[in-house]
């Protein structure tokens, strides 16, 4: 990930907000610079001489007062229409198009899902060279989907679907986020994107789009905590039993867990240490979350965390 990744765009459609930005930044730089030029100027040109008394006062200048209205008018025109020109540039039309991808904010995570069936959390794979796009909505407040690297910005608002080109013009990972205050963990609701070779993407949308195989036998008493303590009726596992029909409405799909990279809209990364802390302490690790700290063993928590790390 870049660490000014507004000044190093991956895509088509993220290249002229970069541009423009640039270009606003230079021009009000140049401004800026101007004006000091002038200010120093005049203060050297009139300073105080002693003797000679202070110097003459001018009050109203008609010529100087129009010529800098006028190319302070014309350099704002100039920004309007270069804002203009990178609105459509950045902004495909998305009539009549299918989404390919439908995203859904939470308080405070990201989920994707696919017509195919494959859902993630806070991690969005993309194939690289393709513009692929997107469904966004909101299951509460609003939220706003931001990946700087890759396209412009756009609110998520509930009960209304916005819609999204992004495109990814190189492999790589690519950092997002919430960019609308959400609420106190509004600055841990970030995602990552994958961009992969197509042929890549497409074998590990097959896997994404399968049920969970649990392939660690000794993930069994982990299945049997998960059953107990009822997590089904936030989560869910496609592919393994439920008591919950209608799982997952709450909290994130957890087909896959094993394979993602972050945790928890990106406080932790996805190691077994991780989850076994989240487990532990979920309200200090991310207070507000609508997960409670359950109260789990030591032993229990080992288990479930077996579990899940071998949802894959």
């Amino acid at each position: 990930m870049s660490a000014y990744p507004v000044f190093d765009p991956a895509s088509s459609l993220a290249r002229p907000i970069t541009d423009l930005t640039r270009l606003t930044f230079w021009l009000g730089f140049g401004v800026f610079l101007i004006v000091v030029l002038v200010l120093a100027y005049f203060m050297w040109r009139y300073r105080h001489r002693g003797a000679d008394g202070e110097p003459g006062q001018v009050f109203g200048n008609t010529r100087d007062e129009v010529s800098w209205i006028v190319a302070a008018v014309l350099l704002v025109a100039f920004l309007l229409f270069m804002t203009v020109r990178t609105a459509a540039a950045s902004s495909p039309s998305t009539a009549g198009g299918t989404p390919d991808i439908y995203v859904v904010a939470h308080q405070w995570y990201w989920e994707f899902r696919t017509p195919d069936g494959a859902v993630s959390s806070d991690e969005l794979h993309l194939p690289v060279g393709q513009r692929v796009l997107l469904d966004l909505t909101s299951t509460d407040v609003i939220h706003d989907f931001s990946a700087p690297q890759l396209a412009r910005k756009i609110d998520v608002i509930p009960g209304q679907h916005n819609r999204l080109w992004i495109e990814a013009a190189r492999p790589g990972t690519f950092s997002g986020a919430c960019n609308e205050f959400c609420g106190p963990q509004h600055a841990w609701m970030r995602f990552t994107v994958i961009a992969e070779p197509p042929a890549e993407y497409r074998a590990g949308q097959a896997a994404r789009a399968a049920v969970a195989a649990v392939s660690n036998a000794s993930a069994s008493r982990g299945a049997q905590v998960f059953a107990r303590v009822q997590c089904g009726a936030c989560h869910g596992v496609r592919g393994q039993p439920s008591a919950f029909p209608h799982d997952g409405a709450v909290g994130p799909d957890l087909t896959h867990f094993a394979s993602r990279r972050i945790l928890a809209g990106g406080v932790l990364t996805n190691t077994p240490e991780h989850v076994q802390r989240w487990l532990r302490d979920t309200q200090g690790v991310k207070p507000g979350a609508r997960m409670p700290t359950l109260p789990l063993s030591g032993t229990e928590i080992s288990d479930l965390t077996t579990y899940l790390e071998a949802l894959k």
